[in-house]
């Protein structure tokens, strides 16, 4: 069986996996799947999971915030912020779950600051022109 090496790189740590028949992830086109031997390839990952199968046919599964991905050589590279890797898919999917949630609550508090923020800009240049006149 052909097999590729698996490169995971984040900013908190970086591993090479061995032995890898199979790649499946997703980016804005779909679902696509990477073999051995595969013609060069770049694309981005969209946030959630992924999964590789090793030659000795177990699936391991990888969760993350969207990344680069690049194939070259039968070498699969993914560069993310973070990851998190398992071979049991509830173990990731579970840390997607929690993610968005997290991610949610720090996309309102964001809008908010910036609502504030547009207040606050508005108030002063109210003040401002009433200063002018």
């Amino acid at each position: 069986m052909n097999t590729f090496l698996l490169h995971l790189q984040s900013g908190e740590c970086s591993e090479k996996i061995e032995q890898v028949a199979s790649f499946i992830g997703r980016d804005t086109s779909g679902s696509f799947g990477l073999l051995a031997g595969h013609e060069r390839m770049m694309t981005i990952l969209d946030f959630g999971l992924t999964r590789f199968q090793t030659s000795d046919g177990k699936w391991h599964y990888i969760a993350l915030p969207g990344g680069v991905l690049y194939f070259l050589e039968n070498d699969l590279f993914i560069s993310t912020h973070r990851y998190i890797r398992s071979d049991d898919y509830n173990v990731v999917s579970a840390a997607i779950s929690d993610t968005l949630a997290r991610e949610e609550e720090e996309l309102h508090a964001f809008k908010s600051s910036v609502s504030r923020m547009e207040q606050e800009m508005t108030r002063r240049l109210w003040t401002l022109r009433r200063e002018e006149i």
